[in-house]
């Protein structure tokens, strides 16, 4: 039998029966504080298991009521299943009933059933009264249809019944994923004498094992579990869905504070910037303007910050959500469609909830274009999501596109993978991804440098890999995959470390270099100073030093001596002469009379033999090396 976890809220107005009604599905007093003992109320949310037929275990929390402990019952209710609406019998609909309705809906929390309580206090009739107020007041929300119960939590009158409801409605709800990465958000920290710290919390999402390793946020403290109990029972795992004690180490109870959450892997990151679509309450009490104070419930935590609108400097009603952002005091760790409730501090005011749109937000410019880029995040499919990030950014790797997306691990392998298949996306590095349409956008504008490159330096064989990479001003190992990618198709060409497209060949840009080259081809093994040529030229320094680059670079010319330049095929030419006319080694002498230089070329044509290696030097004659 497959086992399944949920849990289920006990919402409602204080002291209308909901840890009696806890009590009486379970058998355990939810009011554990000596205070809550001594006044009669819920302060802190309290847990207790409930467990059904084929394999349900639930987990029921029973909420505060009271208004004061609104922040309590906001924690309690994060990440529940179904909700149980409690109304007396004999009071009725209250304010709290319809401040928890208004949360509930604002965190997305779809199945409702409604339960009477107390009916052993009223007569038939205003049972029927009852029912009725209640029906009116959910005709408009989305649980006009919440089925409707009546017990009497003291004589457990109905409560066979409810369970059989209870059991009913749970069967047809989707359970918590805890195939991904784990995510514990955490209400309670305390000691156990001789055993340490000990957290508390509804697993969020993923399993964690014992003996697990985990990373406490947001301060980043490696955690260590000891011992994991479900409702006082020591297990080995626990799963999304479950409420769970870890008795950890790594970390005391004064270091970890309600909000704070466990987490098993870098995808999850802190935040204290995010984007939101808010739904409003009906009617605020005062208006609510740019950049006013607010506090954001969220999962266990409760951040004070500032709401920053786009498109209005204030609001005091509106029925369509709005695209914001808001930016916290202090750091939280939320994903994307994770809900929210906002509350004004003072005076304390329920302003409304909402879904997160993106955990990592930036600072935005006020304006419409701001608006169009929220409302396309906010339709965006997964694969959309992931495609905009890498349009943005370029490249990024599987966890930037995790952290970033605050996509599912799972979701973001999926999308990857199968756009590797079709050739949508193309992998750089061994885990870093971007789009095919970068690739041949980056290909298109190296070639374009080059090209242009070429027209402004004819005379160079191509540009440096360093100084277009400078250039381009874009990801290194980007370019660098996308040059690799084009001298493979023969697009681009490499001489050491220039490039140049494949069609190109430096040639002379004017007749006046044209007629410097056929001077110094003409003069052969005695060529004059290189100045000589220039001056007759009629070159500018930087033409200058353009020409004899070409010329050295693409092997037309050697350098004779620091300042001279001999044509190469002359060099060659006189090597062969003298090779022809001389043994195995010859002398200044014999090479002197051969060539017919003077001793202020021969000496420099000689070192220029040794340094290309045709010969050595050898008790001041020379030897061939290869003749």
């Amino acid at each position: 039998m497959t086992e399944a976890f949920y849990t289920i809220g006990m919402a409602g107005h204080i002291d209308h029966g909901k840890t009696t009604l806890t009590k009486a599905l379970t058998g355990v007093d939810t009011d554990r504080l000596k205070e809550e003992k001594e006044r009669q109320i819920s302060i802190e949310p309290g847990y207790a298991p409930l467990k059904l037929d084929n394999g349900i275990h639930i987990s029921i929390v029973d909420v505060p009521g009271h208004e004061r402990f609104i922040r309590q019952m906001i924690a309690g209710v994060a990440g529940i299943d179904l909700v149980l609406l409690v109304i007396a019998a004999d009071e009725g609909v209250m304010p709290q009933t319809l401040e928890h309705l208004q949360i509930l809906k604002f965190l997305g929390i779809k199945k409702c059933m409604v339960v009477i309580s107390r009916i052993s206090r009223v007569e038939e009739d205003l049972l029927e009264l009852a029912a009725e107020e209640i029906k009116v007041v959910l005709a408009d929300t989305e649980y006009n249809d919440a089925p409707i119960l009546y017990v009497d939590s003291l004589t457990e009158k109905g409560i066979p019944e409810l369970k059989q409801a209870i059991q009913k409605e749970i069967i047809g709800l989707e359970q918590k994923d805890s195939t991904g990465a784990f995510r514990l958000p955490i209400d309670q920290a305390f000691s156990v004498q001789g055993h340490g710290t000990v957290v508390r919390g509804t697993v969020f999402e993923g399993m964690v094992n014992k003996d697990s390793s985990l990373t406490l946020l947001p301060s980043g403290q490696k955690i260590k579990i000891r011992q994991i109990q479900v409702h006082n029972h020591e297990t080995e795992k626990a799963q999304a869905g479950q409420r769970v004690a870890l008795n950890i180490t790594g970390a005391t109870k004064d270091e970890i504070k309600r909000g704070d959450v466990l987490v098993d892997s870098e995808n999850f990151q802190v935040t204290s910037t995010i984007d939101i679509a808010l739904q409003l309450v009906s009617t605020l009490a005062t208006p609510l303007k740019q950049r006013s104070p607010v506090k954001l419930h969220i999962g266990t935590s409760e951040a004070y910050g500032k709401i920053v609108f786009f498109d209005r400097k204030e609001v005091k009603e509106s029925a369509n959500e709005i695209l914001c952002q808001i930016r916290l005091e202090e750091e939280i760790v939320v994903r994307r469609g994770d809900r929210f409730i906002l509350r004004r501090p003072t005076p304390v005011e329920t302003l409304g909830g909402g879904w997160i749109i993106q955990p990592q937000a930036q600072k935005y410019r006020f304006g419409e274009e701001t608006i169009s880029m929220l409302k396309k995040q906010l339709k965006s499919s997964p694969a959309e999501i992931i495609d905009n990030l890498l349009i943005k950014k370029q490249q990024l790797s599987k966890l930037q596109l995790i952290q970033i997306s605050s996509l599912q691990e799972d979701e973001v392998n999926e999308i990857i993978n199968g756009g590797l298949r079709t050739g949508k996306y193309v992998k750089i590095t061994k885990q870093v991804y971007c789009l095919k349409r970068t690739i041949l956008k980056i290909n298109e504008e190296i070639l374009n440098k080059l090209t242009g490159y070429h027209e402004g330096f004819p005379l160079r064989i191509g540009m440096s890999k360093a100084e277009l990479l400078q250039a381009l001003g874009q990801n290194k190992n980007l370019i660098e995959y996308c040059i690799d990618e084009l001298l493979q198709l023969d697009k681009i060409t490499k001489v050491d470390q220039f490039l140049a497209v494949s069609n190109f060949k430096p040639s002379l840009p004017n007749e006046s270099m044209e007629i410097i080259v056929s001077s110094l081809r003409n003069d052969g093994i005695q060529p004059q100073k290189w100045a000589d040529y220039i001056k007759h030229g009629s070159l500018s320094k930087q033409a200058s030093n353009e020409l004899k680059s070409y010329l050295l670079k693409t092997n037309q010319a050697f350098m004779l001596n620091e300042d001279t330049l001999i044509y190469k095929n002359a060099f060659d030419k006189a090597v062969v002469e003298l090779q022809a006319k001389t043994d195995e080694n010859f002398s200044l002498s014999e090479a002197k009379e051969i060539l017919s230089l003077s001793r202020k070329y021969l000496i420099p044509f000689l070192e220029l033999l040794d340094y290309h290696q045709y010969t050595r030097r050898e008790e001041g004659n020379r030897v061939w090396i290869n003749k």
